[in-house]
């Protein structure tokens, strides 16, 4: 698995907002099924995809190296429909040690479980981007727990992977406040968006367009309304370990000496959606492939 290709993948975040994208996609399934064209076109079929979803969650990294995983329904009191979606691709086992020993290398511990399943974060978001199920998926625990520069060098330590044909994917939301949601009165699907979240999610696309990793892993200080759109970590906590894994950077980072110092890479905004007025369903690419991949999307029906 650890062969290399000529031309390395993207690191991707996306968005995966509620269980119900499942069953009313939006804007975003379509997208996430351009996605999976366009990286098929442009990069060749992954040949595994290692995933990363804040509902998979652990005090340190764990690595699920199951033969075969399904859907897990890791919610309630949703529609009986989206109970009986399935999706059961492959597993990894094998890619499995391989990631065990780049995290190694990266001084990262982690543990290993052949524990079977999918959660929504991940299988949601692949059932629209490859529905054949047909990619390996080797899904790794979140440590929530782990600050931001923490999960940014646990996506440097998986890089190599982008240039062996295996697809890094982190799964989040870029705002989440499920409170401003779920209260007194709920803001329909396509309600418009309230003015902090635009502000937030657009400071994330102006950080990201300058590399300044400095500013993003420092966002509870310097984005605006941080604490009204991420109330905790978990949901945005992926999006550190694409853009680490797609080399994201720019130089000086505080408290964190052993990152290695890489050039600066500018990651590409695929995506800029919203649902319910402040639930930010964007989705972005890190790496040298980025920009190739925005241009591949333009051209995918």
């Amino acid at each position: 698995m650890d062969k290399a290709t000529a031309s390395p993948l993207p690191a991707l975040f996306v968005s995966h907002g509620s269980p119900m994208l499942a069953l009313e996609p939006g804007t975003t399934g379509p997208f996430l099924q351009r996605l999976g064209r366009g990286i098929d076109r442009r990069f060749g079929r992954p040949r595994a995809i290692v995933a990363v979803s804040p509902h998979t969650a652990a005090r340190a990294p764990v690595v699920l190296g199951s033969a075969i995983h399904h859907a897990v329904h890791d919610f309630g009191g949703f529609p009986e429909a989206l109970y009986r979606l399935q999706y059961s691709p492959p597993g990894a086992p094998e890619l499995a040690q391989r990631v065990r020993g780049l995290l190694a290398g990266g001084g990262i511990e982690s543990t290993a479980s052949e524990d079977a399943g999918l959660d929504h974060g991940i299988w949601s978001v692949l059932r629209f981007a490859w529905p054949e199920a047909d990619i390996p998926v080797l899904p790794i625990a979140l440590a929530p727990g782990q600050p931001p520069a923490a999960q940014w060098a646990l996506g440097a330590a998986l890089a190599p992977l982008l240039h062996e044909g295996v697809l890094v994917l982190g799964s989040g939301s870029v705002t989440h406040n499920l409170g401003l949601i779920f209260g007194a009165a709920q803001p329909a699907a396509d309600a418009a968006e309230i003015t902090e979240s635009r502000a937030f999610r657009e400071w994330v696309a102006g950080r990201v367009a300058a590399g300044d990793r400095d500013a993003l892993l420092d966002y509870r200080a310097r984005a605006p309304h941080a604490a009204l759109m991420h109330p905790s970590d978990e949901h945005w906590l992926p999006f550190y370990i694409a853009a680490g894994a797609g080399g994201l950077d720019a130089p000086g980072l505080p408290g964190a000496p052993d990152m290695p110092d890489m050039p600066g890479v500018s990651g590409v905004r695929l995506h800029d959606a919203i649902t319910y007025g402040c639930l930010g369903m964007d989705a972005y690419a890190f790496g040298d492939a980025a920009a190739a991949l925005g241009e591949a999307l333009a051209g995918v029906a």
